[in-house]
């Protein structure tokens, strides 16, 4: 049986500077195949018309070497003294992730004006990976100005 866990960051900012970041890095552990099934993202900073941005999201399988620059995250079991995951997890790398054959998957827009949601996926029907390459969510570009921004993903671990 897969069990869930939950990969958050709170509060933090993504500089104008930046370029593109990889919001969210999972490296699957050996033989515990993962599934990503939820992004949420929002921001508390951009409020005004004139501050408005699309953003691009994009998923990337692939990749072999972790990026830097951000912060290691532990995942956190969905259901209460539910056992640690193998999969290892980064957040907001602003050297992102290298190495391998990417492969693009689903790219979507976040308009900062609105929470972004993706997902939720039924059991099965997410974005697959196992210990041998990455899942990354990235942000595509730089944002216009810096803005302080939460997210959070959810990911099945098979084991």
């Amino acid at each position: 049986m897969p069990r869930l866990y939950l990969v958050e960051f709170e509060a933090q900012t993504i500089a104008a500077a930046s370029g593109d970041i990889d919001l969210f890095s999972l490296d699957a552990a050996t033989d515990k195949p993962i599934e990503l099934v939820e992004v949420c993202l929002g921001q508390t900073t951009e409020l005004g018309d004139t501050a408005e941005e699309q953003l691009r999201i994009r998923y990337i399988r692939g990749h072999t070497t972790v990026g830097s620059g951000g912060a290691s995250a532990t995942p956190r079991p969905a259901t209460a003294n539910d056992a640690a995951a193998g999969t290892t997890a980064r957040t907001l790398d602003t050297t992102v992730a290298s190495v391998g054959t990417a492969i693009n998957l689903p790219s979507e827009t976040w308009n900062i004006r609105s929470p972004y949601q993706w997902g939720p996926r039924p059991q099965g029907m997410g974005l697959w990976t196992s210990g041998a390459e990455l899942l990354v969510v990235r942000l595509m570009a730089a944002v216009a100005d810096d803005l302080t921004a939460s997210g959070w993903c959810s990911f099945y671990e098979y084991p």
